[in-house]
């Protein structure tokens, strides 16, 4: 394979500097109309992959011409040829792709995709490990991106991708499909007017009872037929296959994912936009595998605390020992002095605050109740809806690159305090840490050869 640094010129198309109320050309050079079908290739269509492709193909105006991924039975949709040691995976192997409405061309390397000037945008739907390289790629070809959360695996690859989006003009939309929902863009509303008043905590949590044996404990051993291991590894190091980490189970590895960042992008990003903050000022984590033997690197329990400039804290945790999310109702909770607020997908709840010590006791507000039919799926489809406006108008997306790359930090950050041990202060506009050189380390890392940063 050759390396992304020798490919920098591949592919490369004239963007014109044409003002934002027209259109700009797209990768095979089109300007593209609102009545125009924007033509897509997908990259990795396994799990995450299929349920994306489900909201772009229910768009009469995307016509998906290409996908690519590293093993066959997933490339090709023979999901009932998977080797026989993932079939305890159960729903995250997808039972069937959807209905394209003609033929696409299936390529192992994403590469061959991306050469293909014909393709306006591209999803990448890989395990996060690869979205750096394959974001930046696909900027540099000229093409726009869906790229799914957590947006990055270091800090540094996230400001990396930002600037590729800025510098080729590229619309990028990160999938944190909350972002599309009209109910949370209302709460948002509500709580940045001052209607539960100061805020001073948000909590959610990821919860799974994963006891006894979690992801389980295997030998490594060969790959399974039809998978190219080496290509999956891609910046990582070699090492030989494990069915403890691909397909799927990668999350709760820390070279490839982690449940921080799997399930705790969706929440840091709705609880910051909630009350409009950017970044952290300063954290600290606990957490370890206190009760699982399993062949996860992750702990299997885990909070991390933030504390925002504005005087609040933000609360996550994750709980893989014990299935209960400790909620009154929601996903999320917002605690301010007038108020609290639980929130969902669905609805949210604003229960009056009464007065404690020493004050009124009598309700601060009424109580208010919103809510709508919306599940994830619905959200998918909306938030591909405003990509392919945007890939039309040129705007930026509802969760536009640095958006993504913020709320992503936050994730990155908690694994930093988890490894490190340490209170962590954060310079938000160096993206550094003020008071802990080790890490500082931990913001980047070393491509394996031959894969290079940008």
């Amino acid at each position: 394979m050759k390396s992304r640094a020798s490919r920098r010129d591949f592919s490369r198309v004239a963007l014109g500097t044409a003002a934002a109320s027209i259109a700009a050309p797209a990768a095979s050079g089109r300007v593209l109309g609102a009545n125009d079908r924007v033509t897509i290739g997908c990259i990795g269509v396994g799990n995450r992959g299929v349920q994306v492709l489900e909201a772009f193909c229910a768009q009469k105006d995307a016509r998906v011409v290409a996908l690519a991924d590293v093993y066959e039975p997933y490339l090709h949709g023979k999901y009932d040829r998977i080797d026989a040691r993932f079939r305890d995976l159960g729903k995250r192997v997808p039972s069937r792709q959807p209905d394209f409405g003609g033929e696409v061309e299936r390529v192992k390397d994403f590469r061959r995709l991306l050469d293909r000037k014909d393709i306006d945008a591209v999803i990448v739907a890989t395990p996060d490990h690869w979205h750096a390289i394959q974001v930046i790629m696909a900027c540099e070809a000229g093409k726009d991106v869906y790229a799914e959360k957590p947006l990055s695996a270091t800090v540094r690859e996230g400001r990396r991708m930002v600037e590729a989006a800025r510098k080729h003009d590229r619309v990028v939309q990160v999938g944190l499909q909350r972002r599309s929902s009209t109910l949370y863009a209302r709460l948002a509303e509500l709580v940045q007017s001052g209607a539960i008043g100061k805020v001073t905590g948000a909590r959610a949590c990821y919860a799974s009872n994963m006891a006894p044996n979690g992801v389980g404990l295997s030998a490594d051993s060969e790959p399974p037929a039809g998978l190219d291991w080496d290509l999956w590894l891609g910046p990582r190091p070699s090492r030989p296959f494990n069915d403890r980490i691909m397909p799927y189970k990668f999350r709760w590895q820390i070279l490839y994912s982690s449940q921080m960042a799997n399930w705790g992008v969706h929440y840091f990003d709705a609880m910051r936009w909630m009350v409009g903050e950017r970044a952290p000022a300063s954290l600290s984590a606990h957490g370890g595998k206190f009760a699982l033997k399993d062949g996860r690197t992750i702990p299997d329990t885990a909070e991390v605390i933030f504390e925002m400039p504005s005087g609040m804290l933000m609360t996550f945790g994750t709980y893989e020992a014990n299935g209960h999310d400790g909620l009154k109702a929601g996903e999320i909770v917002l605690r301010g002095t007038l108020a609290t607020v639980f929130a969902g997908m669905d609805r949210f709840e604003i229960v009056p605050e009464r007065g404690g010590a020493f004050q009124d006791p009598s309700p601060r507000r009424k109580p208010q109740v919103e809510k709508t039919g919306d599940r994830a799926d619905d959200l998918d489809k909306a938030h591909a809806r405003n990509f392919l406006d945007c890939v039309k108008s040129r705007q930026k997306p509802h969760c536009d690159v640095e958006e993504g790359h913020r709320s992503t930090t936050f994730a990155l950050l908690a694994n930093i305090a988890l490894a490190t041990r340490a209170r962590l202060d954060w310079d938000a506009d160096a993206e550094r840490f003020t008071n802990h050189d080790e890490a500082n380390q931990l913001l980047d890392y070393d491509y394996r050869p031959p894969w290079t940063h940008a």
